[in-house]
Formats: structure tokens, C-alpha cells, sequence
């Protein structure tokens, strides 16, 4: 029986408190569909044994990557060495409809809708990068600026984005992978791996989303912002900003919630770091004292860095 669901990627148990956050967000949000937690060979006994007291599915994987000669990434952007294997989430077997979720993610109301959504075999649905470049990183491509970024066209919080056509700045056809909706078969996850092992990635700033932008071309529905509301939104682009509407808030960038309560250095993302912590003291409490101590060591570790 084909089944709907979320998914999210373990590759380490560094990222086990994001994905157990992630997982309760969208169960005290009102969802009907469970979690799968994709995860590779490297990923510790202590992480999974925390995942099935939490009654979380572990679908097992191979890792998934192009031979380093063919594709590297920027030092900055290290953590994205093995964002490759998130593809495999187009080969799941028994699964109609899925939708992947970064494990950086806290789910603030519910996103059924989005398993639910009409959708083509042959098409995803995301919502648009932010092309702003803030930060005025040297690696990030040369026409991410404020001009060409598709949020900027977006004036309300329930504005619709803007439509890719050929005349279009180029961000407009570039979709972020925080989250994505998808229809798993093993003919499209074939041509998928197909499309990693023969086309040139030397371009690709961004592993994974860089190719699903390529090979989706034309074939993605842009959803609104509040279903990938990355963090730099609400400084960023205050005009389509509402806290109300955001269904699910993406922690892009290095800096990760759980590495730090209370910066040491107060920012611009302190407001929206609160919202990871009270999911995560409220998830905490529901741990076996085995596993609240394991996660408590993880976070603790983490802030020590």
C-alpha cells in the first residue's frame, strides 16, 4: 500500500536534536502524517534508539555523492558535503507522496495540504532561494542580488511568488530544498542519480538544490514562503514577513538553534532561535532519562563549540 509522509535526513547524531524538534512540531501541530527519518549506515545505534522510544520510522539508505573530482564546495559551506544524499529520497519504495524536510526546521502549523496538493509524476513543488546575499559571500553567484531575488516581487505575507517564464531574472527558477514535495517512484530516482553522474556540477554552489533547480526546470510549482520560511526572511523581507502565517521556519546558515540559548553576542535572529527552544524543552520532557541525558550531552556539546 503506497503511503504519504514527511521526510528528513540523519547522517550524524550532531543533528538528532534537530530532527526529534522537527518530528514534535509537526505532531503538536494537528498533522495526520508521520515522520520518516532517512538515515545512512553512519548514523550511531545511541541516535536510533532515541528515534524508535520517540516512535519515529527509520527508512535505512546508501549515502549518495559525485566523485570529488567532479563537484566540491566552498570551505564556508562545508555542511553541505552530504546534502547529495537527500535525493534519495525520489527512490523510496511504497510512498506516493512525500515531502522532504531539512532537520534545521521547526513546524509551527500544521502542512497536510502539501501531501495532499495536486501534483504531476514528473514535477516538485518549492518555494524560491533568497538571492539577496547579505552576507556579500564571493562564492555565491554574481546575479543574487535584491533586484533578482523572487521575494522581493512579493509585497504581502499571502502574496503568491512570482512565476518562472524565460525572461525571468535567473533566481526566479531556483527553488531552496529546505522543502520539497515529490513523488517517489524508481524510474524518476533513476534519472535523478542519472542526471548527478553525468552532468557537469562544477556550477553547483548548492548541491542538491542547485540540481533539483536544473533538472526541475519548468517542472516546479513555487509554494509561498511560509512553507520554507528561512530565518534571513524576517530581516531581509519584512513586507511578506507575518509570524502568524509561518508553517514551518528554516534555521539556514551555520548557526544552528541548539548551538547557543542565549548568544553570547546578541542578533537578528534571537526572536526566532525562541521557537526552537520551547519545542525543545517541551519534547525534552517526554524523554526516558536515558535519552533526555544523551540529547542534553548532544545540545550541551554543541554550545561548548
Amino acid at each position: 500500500m503506497s503511503r504519504r509522509a514527511f521526510v528528513t535526513l540523519l547522517t550524524k547524531i550532531s543533528y538528532l536534536p534537530g530532527v526529534l524538534v522537527l518530528d514534535y512540531g509537526l505532531k503538536t501541530s494537528g498533522t495526520t502524517y508521520p515522520l520518516i527519518v532517512m538515515a545512512t549506515p553512519t548514523l550511531e545505534q545511541e541516535a536510533r534508539d532515541i528515534l524508535d522510544e520517540r516512535h519515529i520510522e527509520i527508512y535505512d539508505i546508501q549515502p549518495l555523492m559525485p566523485a570529488s573530482e567532479r563537484h566540491s564546495v566552498a570551505e564556508h559551506d562545508a555542511r553541505f558535503r552530504d546534502t547529495w544524499t537527500k535525493l534519495r529520497a525520489f527512490e523510496l519504495k511504497g510512498f506516493e507522496r512525500v515531502v522532504l524536510l531539512d532537520a534545521d526546521m521547526v513546524v509551527k502549523r500544521h502542512m497536510n495540504e502539501l501531501l495532499e496538493m495536486s501534483l504531476a509524476d514528473d514535477e516538485i513543488a518549492a518555494a524560491h532561494v533568497c538571492a539577496c546575499n547579505p552576507l556579500k559571500l564571493a562564492h555565491y553567484p554574481d546575479d543574487w542580488i535584491p533586484a533578482n531575488c523572487a521575494h522581493t516581487a512579493v509585497q504581502n505575507p499571502l502574496g503568491l511568488p512570482p512565476a518562472w517564464s524565460p525572461t525571468s531574472p535567473r533566481p526566479y527558477g531556483q527553488l531552496n530544498s529546505g522543502t520539497v514535495v515529490l513523488n517517489p517512484s524508481s524510474a524518476l530516482g533513476e534519472k535523478i542519480v542519472h542526471y548527478l553522474n553525468t552532468e557537469d556540477l562544477r556550477n553547483f554552489a548548492f548541491p542538491d538544490q542547485d540540481l533539483l533547480s536544473a533538472y526541475f526546470k519548468g517542472k516546479w510549482q513555487p509554494l509561498p514562503w511560509y512553507y520554507n520560511a528561512l530565518k534571513s526572511l524576517r530581516v531581509i523581507h519584512p513586507q511578506l514577513w507575518d509570524d502568524k502565517e509561518v508553517r514551518c521556519i528554516h534555521y539556514i546558515l551555520k548557526d544552528k538553534p541548539w548551538e547557543a540559548r542565549m548568544p553570547a553576542v546578541p542578533g537578528p535572529f534571537d526572536a526566532v532561535n525562541t521557537w526552537w527552544w520551547e519545542q525543545f524543552d517541551s519534547m525534552v520532557k517526554e524523554l526516558g532519562f536515558a535519552s533526555r541525558d544523551k540529547v542534553m550531552t548532544l545540545v550541551d556539546t554543541a554550545k561548548a563549540k
